[in-house]
């Protein structure tokens, strides 16, 4: 994984970890690799995952299970509401870069549209 230097290193992971649950790569109720697994994986400090774990368990994302590990909730509401959270955070910076580059967000569905119609 490649970071960006302008945000913090956990909540990077967060959002890598988000991610890896909204697509099914880990699914609700499967363990996620241990916090040594993950920074030997993501070559970045051991206090930087759990960082980023503990915040992720304080959300409810994940649970920890005594001597097991950190487990994906099987809350599926909570999984459906992360989805649109990581949606909503796309489509604002896709808003934000169209709006930069002289697009008013009333020609952005246009465009857009446009674009799909194209298959690109």
């Amino acid at each position: 994984m490649k970071f960006k230097d302008n945000i913090p290193i956990y909540l990077q992971i967060k959002q890598y970890l988000y991610r890896q649950i909204i697509i099914g790569k880990l699914k609700p109720g499967a363990r996620i690799p241990s916090v040594r697994n993950l920074a030997l994986q993501l070559t970045v400090n051991v206090n930087t995952v759990q960082r980023a774990l503990q915040q992720m368990n304080d959300e409810g994302i994940l649970y920890t299970k005594r001597g097991e590990g950190n487990f994906v909730t099987e809350d599926t509401e909570l999984l459906a509401q992360t989805k649109q959270n990581l949606l909503n955070a796309e489509l604002k910076k896709f808003v934000q870069n169209m709006n930069e580059l002289g697009v008013a967000n009333e020609q952005i569905g246009s465009i857009l549209a446009k674009y799909l119609a194209k298959g690109e």
